[in-house]
């Protein structure tokens, strides 16, 4: 059963913002059901270690968001073991390497599979979930500063954070009669594992020249976007729905 403010669940936990977010609330007071895919159990585990540190439960659940059956099992597991289901983030997403439109870009199912549908499936069974229990909830989605201004070469990963605007609104106008909020996010460009593991000099000259063309000339931090979130799970945000917020530096200024 949960020891503080309540329970949840953040996909995509083992690393970058999906393991900052997870660490902040667990900070906030929540108990932590912690979801990646299988492959990066022994990284969920380190960060469940991390939860536990703080004073409250973590629960790791392995799952792939894109699958019907695996986010209804992980929803299970979160409310069997730790007591409900509080705050839902779906964080989990993956970028593909730039593409021109007219080209076969081979990840672009697999890319809509999780970004788009992913956070769908998750907005879906936590809202069931939420209402069931009666208690409100908070739903929180990860878009991206792609989301909000196309960029050329990744047709298919702004559409699929669109996408997330698009079910963040349509949530958010069905399911605040029943006290649940549904926000998202828009990261710009964030320091993280998989924003490293870009190879291509090209790629990291141009991230480079985008951090210094933003107001701030900051690179961002995980830890920035886990406030953002952590500040949307709040009682404290009750009167805010259907956004989504730029943590870019400015990169999108509209």
């Amino acid at each position: 059963m949960s020891t503080g403010k309540g329970i949840a669940l953040v996909t995509g936990a083992a690393q970058g913002i999906g393991q900052a977010i997870a660490l902040q609330l667990a900070n906030d007071g929540f108990d932590v059901a912690l979801n990646d895919v299988p492959s990066k159990k022994s990284q969920l585990d380190a960060v469940a270690q991390m939860v536990n540190a703080t004073g409250h439960n973590a629960l790791v659940v392995c799952a792939d968001v894109s699958i019907e059956e695996d986010v209804v099992a992980m929803i299970k597991a979160a409310v069997e073991v730790l007591g409900g289901l509080d705050v839902m983030v779906a964080n989990a997403g993956i970028s593909g390497s730039p593409s021109p439109l007219v080209d076969t870009l081979k990840l672009g199912d697999k890319l809509f599979a999780i970004n788009a549908r992913g956070v769908y499936l998750c907005y879906k069974h936590a809202a069931k979930q939420m209402i069931a229990q009666g208690r409100g909830g908070r739903i929180i989605g990860a878009s991206s500063a792609a989301g909000k201004r196309a960029f050329p070469l990744n047709a298919i990963y702004c559409a699929s954070k669109f996408a997330v605007r698009g079910l963040t609104q349509s949530a958010a106008s069905e399911l605040g009669k029943y006290g649940i909020t549904v926000n998202s996010y828009a990261p710009g460009i964030i320091d993280t594992p998989m924003l490293q593991a870009l190879d291509g000099q090209g790629d990291k000259d141009a991230i480079a020249a985008a951090v210094a063309a933003t107001p701030t000339s900051y690179m961002g931090k995980p830890e920035d976007i886990a406030g953002i979130v952590s500040y949307l799970a709040s009682k404290e945000a009750h009167f805010i729905t259907g956004q989504s917020f730029s943590v870019d530096g400015g990169m999108i200024l509209s």
